[in-house]
């Protein structure tokens, strides 16, 4: 096995003497966490057998395991590899892991794109990744290394609970360009927007509590589409995931807090689903106590702003309840136009249909 030569890693073939470090990392939480087959806990004697056994195996199939070292100490850092190969596609499956004393270094950004270059300029044409969606570091890695996002493999990955977990898939072909795409919505800079009365910083596996207060409000029930109260999965799911679909480019989910005590007092999001069009559209929820301060119009503005200068959205467009006229007026003090009255748009309560009225905000309206 040729070693192969990437930006500040080497790829060399597992050697014995791997078998302690190669423990340590599978047996690390998030190890276990996203790589459901390993045996939990994972033994010395897991690693030997696995440098005995499962190297050779692969290698048997057409495939191949490398260990990721350093290459000035030669320390295992993680390992990547190849496998599943079908060689009438010209195509096989990619796959890795860092230990969590290499990580947050572009430890697996850099194997990925060493063996990737490899691998397609010997024979492959096209390469998958897959990554639990519940992961996004994984994701940042895949995309950094020119991977694109292609779509969802569902129920790809047995869990360990005798479910089935989606995966997210990533493909590099051999004639790909080796920079990563532009992201359809690009990380906030420094994390965060802020005016000195709110700041947005991007929803996470930790607001889970106070969203599902937010989210169980009669009156934003009422406002949601479907207007029923979410169950603790969804709520669960759109706090892991959040990311993933940031990353994804469809929508971006935001908590407003008061920027002086950080404490959380509503959410915003922005949901790019008509990229072709370059629309796309906002929606907001305040708690109680929070209301009437001004809060979600201030909101609404750093959002837009940071839309406009930072994607390729040319029409941000958002609804409130004929009904509703504090949202309206949230609306129209951040600068959205009112444009249209739609009759019967929204699934509303009891299998009737709700009307919706629906403003606009232009980029140049912000210049007014």
């Amino acid at each position: 096995m040729a070693k192969i030569n990437g930006t500040g890693v080497r790829l060399r073939a597992f050697r014995a003497d791997d078998a302690d470090a190669l423990a340590a990392g599978f047996d690390d939480p998030l190890s276990r966490r996203f790589l459901p087959p390993l045996p939990s806990p994972y033994t010395v004697a897991h690693a030997e057998r696995y440098l005995a056994e499962h190297v050779v195996a692969t290698s048997a199939e057409g495939g191949a395991l490398y260990a990721i070292a350093d290459p000035e100490t030669d320390e295992l850092l993680g390992g990547i590899g190849v496998d599943k190969v079908v060689p009438l596609r010209r195509q096989a499956e990619v796959g890795y892991w860092v230990g969590p004393w290499a990580r947050r270094r572009g430890v697996a950004t850099a194997a990925l794109r060493a063996l990737s270059t490899h691998a397609l300029g010997h024979g492959l044409e096209r390469l998958e990744l897959l990554t639990h969606l519940d992961n996004p570091v994984s994701q940042r890695v895949a995309m950094a290394a020119a991977f694109r996002r292609e779509g969802l493999r569902r129920g790809a990955q047995p869990g360990r609970d005798g479910a089935r977990d989606d995966m997210v898939v990533f493909t590099r072909l051999a004639g790909d360009p080796e920079a990563p795409e532009p992201r359809l919505l690009p990380d906030l800079p420094g994390g965060e927007l802020s005016d000195g009365v709110v700041r947005l910083r991007p929803l996470g596996p930790g607001d889970y509590d106070f969203l599902t207060a937010l989210l169980n409000l009669p009156e934003v029930v009422a406002t949601s589409v479907p207007p029923d109260p979410p169950t603790a999965e969804r709520i669960r799911r759109r706090c892991d995931r959040a990311e993933t679909q940031w990353l994804g480019g469809t929508r971006a989910d935001l908590v407003i807090e008061d920027a002086v005590t950080g404490e959380p007092v509503g959410d915003i999001g922005l949901f790019y689903d008509d990229p072709f069009t370059q629309q796309a559209m906002i929606g907001y929820s305040m708690m109680p106590a929070y209301r009437g301060r001004g809060l979600p119009t201030r909101a609404a503005q750093l959002l837009s702003l940071w839309v406009f200068a930072e994607t390729d959205v040319a029409r941000l467009i958002a609804g409130a309840a004929p009904d509703n006229v504090a949202s309206q007026r949230v609306l129209e003090k951040a600068g959205f136009h009112r444009e249209a009255y739609l009759r019967a748009r929204l699934p509303g309560p009891d299998g009737k249909r709700a009307d919706d009225v629906q403003y606009v905000l232009l980029a140049e309206d912000l210049l007014d």
